[in-house]
């Protein structure tokens, strides 16, 4: 029992963590475009970062994939190898 819950945690860590690569540019404001560039920081940094907000949203939004991912996987049996069935044949 432990090591199907540490199997699901592995899976929903790793879509946690690219969930939020693409959650990051959400509502950014550079500090260019706000013509506020700190001296020694660069152009494209954030003028704020809004943790609580993008870690949120990057929990929400990985919860949403990672039940899609259990629904599909437990009630339809589709997992990693039925994949190629999936897809288009190229024979």
């Amino acid at each position: 029992m432990l090591q199907i819950f540490l199997q699901g945690f592995a899976v929903y860590f790793i879509v946690w963590w690219i969930t939020l690569f693409a959650v990051l540019p959400i509502g950014l404001r550079t500090q260019a475009e706000d013509n506020d560039v700190v001296l020694g920081t660069v152009p494209s940094a954030p003028t704020r970062f809004r943790a609580l907000f993008t870690f949120s949203l990057t929990t929400i939004v990985s919860g949403v994939v990672y039940g899609a991912w259990y629904i599909s996987s437990t009630y339809f049996g589709w997992g990693f190898d039925a994949l190629p069935q999936i897809g288009p044949s190229f024979r």
